[in-house]
């Protein structure tokens, strides 16, 4: 059966800064325990950057954000100023009811177009398409209020209401709203007695739609590159937590397992053999330190795993435990692509047979496209040889490693009577 990999999100790890003993290799050990602090931090989010830059930086700081809010809209509000223009022209008209009204429609439609620049243009999702509608029926009411005393000055009221269109609608249809701007300053002053033509109001209603409404796609576009990076950072905070996580287990499960089975050994053999044992003892003290230099150098990426090492170190492994292993004498057959990866492999199945198995014998084939591990032990209950069981955590970090490689994983009932754990690069027949 081939292993599936249940991805998930690992245990935070940490480690303390410790001086490293006597006759250890010692990598990078500092730089290992402040990147291991790093990743192992209990926020497991990166740092979300709000709108305005980096999270480095002067610019990129939050209060540079803050600023650029309401420095943008303000910026957008002093064009306001151009409304000056029907103002005059309202203000200079004869004094009556139709004078009154024009100035108040002025007011309001400079109202409205500040609230649109303040509230709509920080934010990136759309007005409703109905309330949309509304404001920008209402701002065209006030245009044409603004008309009764203002006359074709009053127009000027459509490049705020065009601009308002594109932070409102945020889509190209927004451009709609310029092209019958446009058309009613050429029609309406050709209709309406006593009015005169400003065809020239075209040119600024046409560059004024288009400036704003490339400045809020790209403004829109840098936002989701934004967003973008952030969840990149995310998931590279998570792919490094689970290499640390399958790294960890991998490193200290072996470790640990090896120590244990020398340690017992050593106290049978404290009264029997105290040679024996002392050699053993000291065969713990080599392992331990042996372990803290993997977990530095799994930190820092540094740790070399070699199949000849991990064949003669689970030779030693399976004597210390009592156990009859026959394990290859060299792995000169195996590619070198391959050769970390059964590596890890063996490593896996040596844990997992001193560990769980209660095997007394364990059989090591290798040829140069696949590693196979058989024991003796207790295995899968009920189960035929050649039938598929179930899968342990380690595994899951094991079958990672072979997809890398463009290997598989299975783990069944062996001839042996006990577990198999088979990693070849062959297809399924």
């Amino acid at each position: 059966m081939s292993l599936e990999v249940r991805r998930g999100r690992p245990a935070p790890a940490g480690a303390a800064a410790t001086r490293c003993p006597v006759g250890a290799t010692r990598v990078g050990a500092d730089e290992a325990d402040d990147r291991l602090a790093r990743v192992s931090s209990a926020d497991p989010r990166p740092t979300v950057v709000p709108y305005g830059g980096s999270p480095f930086g002067p610019q990129g700081s939050p209060r540079a954000g803050r600023v650029m809010r309401v420095v943008g809209p303000v910026m957008g509000v002093v064009w306001v100023v151009f409304l000056a223009q029907p103002w005059q022209a309202a203000w200079e008209a004869p004094h009556g009811v139709g004078r009154v009204v024009s100035l108040v429609a002025i007011l309001l439609l400079a109202a409205s177009f500040a609230w649109v620049v303040f509230t709509r243009a920080p934010n990136d999702r759309p007005l409703s398409r109905r309330s949309a509608v509304l404001l920008l029926t209402g701002q065209a009411v006030l245009v044409a209020l603004s008309c009764i005393a203002a006359h074709e000055d009053g127009l000027v009221g459509l490049v705020f209401m065009s601009v308002s269109a594109v932070f409102l609608l945020r889509a190209p249809r927004a451009l709609g709203v310029a092209l019958w701007s446009c058309a009613i300053v050429l029609v309406v002053p050709r209709l309406v007695p006593g009015w005169h033509t400003i065809d020239d109001l075209v040119v600024s209603l046409v560059l004024a739609s288009l400036s704003v409404f490339g400045f809020t796609m790209l403004v829109l576009r840098n936002r989701q590159l934004q967003a973008a990076r952030d969840e990149v950072a995310v998931l590279a905070v998570e792919r490094e937590r689970e290499r640390i996580a399958r790294d960890m287990h991998d490193v200290l499960g072996h470790s640990l397992t090896v120590i244990s089975v020398k340690a017992e050994l050593a106290a049978r053999m404290f009264e029997v053999d105290p040679a024996r044992a002392r050699d053993e003892i000291l065969q713990v003290q080599s392992l331990a330190r042996s372990a803290l230099a993997d977990v530095r150098g799994m930190v820092t990426a540094t740790r070399a795993v070699t199949l000849a090492g991990e064949l003669a170190g689970a030779r030693q492994a399976f004597d210390s435990a009592a156990i009859e292993a026959e394990i290859p004498g060299s792995s000169d057959e195996v590619p070198e692509p391959l050769r970390v990866l059964f590596a890890w492999a063996l490593r896996e199945a040596t844990t997992n047979v001193l560990r769980h198995a209660a095997a007394t014998r364990v059989r090591v084939t290798m040829t140069a496209d696949t590693l196979t591990v058989d024991d003796d032990g207790d295995g899968p209950p009920g189960e035929a040889p050649g039938d598929a069981v179930g899968d342990g955590n380690g595994l899951h970090g094991l079958v990672e490693r072979a997809r890398q490689s463009g290997a598989r994983v299975e783990v069944s009932r062996g001839p042996l009577g006990g577990y198999r754990l088979l990693v070849t690069t062959k297809e399924v027949a």
